[in-house]
């Protein structure tokens, strides 16, 4: 069922208590460093100006335990304030009458910002109960923070119960037409490429898009998992013993489907990987088996064109998570060029979130792809077909 939007409800006068993912990078000067949120989040804000709307912002930042003042909102006021080009007032609290006033104070069309969430152990742990805390002061909950829709906490999901309406914003509803119509009912062919680090992490989502996709493509260290349950050697290559079952599952199921399952077919492999210095020992590439003492770090380049075909014949693109360790140039290759093929390609490309979305900005593809999910745990439970609280908790249309 549908989830209702800010287009289904009017807002004129209404005080909006609107959740936003401004968990954004700062540098040690408070500075921040990757504004992506935060633009994300301003089609929302300025349809409820616009439409005459007493807007409140709300967001977490980071993990404060306590109120800490390294992690307060006010580089995101000031960012928010140049946006729109019209004040962003910090509230010096999330809850209280000293917000209560502040609110009631207000005129439509004014942006206030409360302060960090999670400054208050309560918006976790007694989520339900804090969440009348916002009541107070909102008679609208709008939810637009997908990153977070996952977890129910007072202000993503616990609001919903004391308020008139409650509806999700623009980026929500993006999120929700790509990571689910448009890979429910996809354009044929529906290609999926699967990277990262554990098969553990992925496999309920390789289950449930088993029954969707017509191939998945897998590369990351997941793929050693999945090369040990093919009877192959992987040398001293990340990998999950525990879990070479799972993969054969998987891989049975993709039989059974018709559904074309890829692996890597060679490596781009090495000795040793330092993460501090963002080195490895020398590389070389191997067809097949990885020898003992060498480690897989990359997909190799006739992985790559067997990719590169596949990707070329789909009309929808699913991608989540990298062929191997982007942040180092040596081992970079193959998922830059996915990047690239996925940039060129007609089909319609959803990036799904979390690494996959820092690789391809990395790749400097980012502006050519359709669709790039703002949700990392987020992204992946809604695509293994759990119930997200946030979207759960708002009104169906």
């Amino acid at each position: 069922m549908a989830t209702k939007t800010i287009r289904d409800i009017a807002v004129s006068g209404k005080r909006c208590f609107v959740r936003c993912d401004f968990n954004v990078p700062l540098d040690d000067k408070g500075n921040i460093t990757d504004d992506t949120r935060i633009k994300a989040a301003l089609p929302t804000i300025r349809h409820l100006i616009e439409n005459n709307a007493k807007v409140i912002l709300a967001s977490h930042l980071g993990r404060p335990k306590g109120k800490d003042p390294k992690l307060t909102l006010a580089p995101i006021a000031k960012q928010l304030s140049a946006e729109l080009r019209q004040p962003v007032v910090l509230l010096p609290d999330s809850v209280g009458a000293e917000v209560e006033a502040a609110v009631s104070s207000m005129e439509a069309g004014q942006v206030v910002l409360l302060e960090n969430v999670r400054f208050y152990s309560e918006e976790k742990k007694d989520a339900e109960n804090w969440a009348a805390n916002y009541g107070k002061f909102a008679d609208v909950f709008v939810n637009d923070a997908f990153g977070t829709a996952h977890r129910f906490e007072a202000s993503t999901a616990g609001i919903a119960k004391y308020v008139d309406d409650s509806v999700c914003g623009f980026l929500i509803e993006r999120e929700l037409q790509f990571l689910g119509d448009k890979t429910s009912n996809p354009e044929r062919p529906f290609t999926v490429i699967l990277g990262g680090a554990k098969v553990s992490d992925k496999i309920t989502v390789i289950d449930a898009l088993l029954e969707k996709a017509d191939s998945i493509m897998i590369g990351g260290a997941m793929a050693y998992t999945f090369m040990l349950a093919m009877g192959g050697s992987v040398g001293s290559s990340l990998n999950e013993p525990d879990k070479i079952e799972t993969a054969q599952a998987a891989l049975n199921k993709a039989k059974e489907r018709g559904v074309k399952f890829l692996l890597p077919i060679d490596h781009v492999i090495t000795q040793s990987v330092d993460f501090g210095a963002l080195t490895v020992t020398e590389t070389k590439v191997v067809e097949g088996n990885i020898p003992e003492g060498w480690q897989g770090v990359d997909i190799g380049p006739k992985t790559l064109a067997l990719f590169q075909e596949e990707v070329a014949k789909a009309k929808t693109v699913l991608w989540n998570g990298p062929m191997g360790i982007f942040e180092i140039k040596d081992c970079n290759k193959g998922t830059f060029a996915v990047a690239e093929t996925i940039a060129n390609s007609s089909s319609t490309s959803i990036i799904g979130g979390g690494d996959s979305v820092k690789a391809i900005k990395k790749s400097g593809y980012s502006d050519r792809v359709t669709f790039m999910s703002t949700g990392g745990g987020a992204s992946l439970e809604f695509l293994e077909g759990k119930v997200l609280p946030g979207v759960d908790a708002l009104d169906k249309a």
